[in-house]
């Protein structure tokens, strides 16, 4: 099974990414590996967590929220240089959010040269890989293969160990934290779209 997205402007796609990354921050990432039923921490296939905060997360938009959790400073300074941000705050996405220690894992100096101003399409372009129009909730997502994304490319969805890894190596560690226009799953990597 896959899911499409509809026929929004890959602007407004790109933001709805960046908006659900932003908002799995304000709820923050658990490095903890227990598979528990519940409680979001682990990526355990199935796992999940609402609101967070005091339930303060629905309540903002996945920008904000990205900015509140203070762990998406990278994701959000790149939300901002591709021009992205307004679209993140009036869309509705999901988002595979990547932490600042997964942008921490490309080769040195990449994350520099995408922030540059003549980079901006190939920034926006990875950047609307890490959304998905609409809500997709984890118990959605491990019914799907793959998922298309608001760059208009696929990224594959797989369950191993439990685990939901997108494109064969990229961990979702966090899932479903709400926002006001969309839900955050926080990934362990940065997605890159296929070349072309």
């Amino acid at each position: 099974m896959s899911l499409k997205i509809d026929g929004a402007p890959q602007w407004a796609r790109w933001m709805g990414v960046l908006t659900a990354a932003l908002t799995i921050g304000l709820t923050g990432c658990s490095d903890d590996d227990s598979s528990s039923g519940s409680g979001g921490s682990g990526g355990t296939a199935g796992s999940s967590a609402s609101g967070g905060a005091g339930g303060q997360a629905q309540e903002m938009d996945i920008v904000d929220t990205a900015v509140a959790a203070g762990d998406f400073n990278t994701l959000v300074a790149a939300v901002q240089a591709a021009g992205l941000e307004e679209t993140l705050r009036s869309g509705t996405f999901t988002v595979f959010a990547p932490t600042d220690a997964a942008f921490e894992k490309l080769p040195e100096g990449t994350v520099d040269t995408l922030l540059m101003p003549e980079n901006k399409d190939r920034l926006t372009a990875i950047l609307t890989y890490h959304a998905v129009a609409g809500e997709v909730k984890a118990e959605d997502v491990v019914t799907l293969d793959k998922a298309t994304t608001v760059n208009g490319a696929d990224i594959t969805i797989e369950v191993v160990d439990g685990k939901v890894i997108l494109n064969g190596t990229v961990e979702v560690t966090m899932t479903d934290i709400e926002a006001s226009n969309g839900i955050i799953h926080v990934i362990d990597g940065v997605l890159l779209p296929p070349e072309g």
